[in-house]
């Protein structure tokens, strides 16, 4: 895609959703890691629904690590991966409160030597909470980038560097989350939503499908 269509493909996702945002619910940086840490192979939805009682009770790594791993298992046992994922999340706790005053620390190089939490992770953090340009690509931004044509890559990364390297300003801060709403709305899997997408005629995916009578 050349940097015009690219331009205009971000624009008219912009022009819909002007202020796009994660869908996962936090109260502040460090529930926000939690919360993309439990979201790994589970779904947005079912994460914000076994966090809104833990995020009551938990604001703080010092008090996620009082809770302890059994405490917060019984909060999270509805998510795949939960026994996982409750020690990844109670041992980076222990480190941010050991290491860096209980603070998540806005580098993306030290997010990813913590348990549990790979690129994709700190990308999101890092947009998210700090307002860096950075692009977390998952399997909707991989399918997006490659049926459309704006950024092909046989891996995430692949995916992730043409992305860094060819969306323009001003949409750097809110691309991922454009990408990551239209692949999970609209450019879906199976059944992508051609006759109702605002980019269509920017896209390489072929034939288009049409709205049935």
């Amino acid at each position: 895609m050349n940097k015009a269509d690219t331009f205009e493909f971000f624009r008219r996702l912009a022009e819909l959703n002007p202020s796009p945002e994660t869908e996962l619910e936090f109260g502040n940086t460090y529930q926000l890691l939690v919360a993309v840490v439990l979201s790994a192979q589970a779904t947005d939805v079912g994460v914000n629904k076994a966090t809104r009682a833990l995020f009551r009770e938990v604001k703080t790594p010092q008090a996620m690590v009082d809770l302890g791993e059994d405490g917060l298992k019984q909060h999270i046992k509805t998510i795949g991966l939960f026994n996982a994922k409750a020690k990844n999340v109670i041992a980076l706790s222990e480190i941010l409160v050991r290491d860096y005053g209980g603070e998540v620390p806005a580098d993306r190089d030290i997010l990813t030597t913590l348990p549990g939490v790979g690129r994709k992770t700190a990308n999101v953090v890092m947009n998210c909470a700090f307002g860096a340009e950075t692009f977390a690509v998952d399997t909707h931004i991989f399918r997006v980038g490659n049926r459309t044509g704006l950024a092909q890559g046989k891996t995430v990364l692949a995916v992730e560097k043409k992305l860094e390297k060819g969306v323009p300003q001003p949409f750097r801060v809110g691309a991922h989350h454009w990408l990551i709403l239209h692949g999970r709305y609209v450019c879906k899997a199976r059944t992508p939503e051609c006759w109702r997408c605002c980019l269509a005629d920017l896209c390489s995916f072929k034939p288009k499908s049409e709205k049935k009578k």
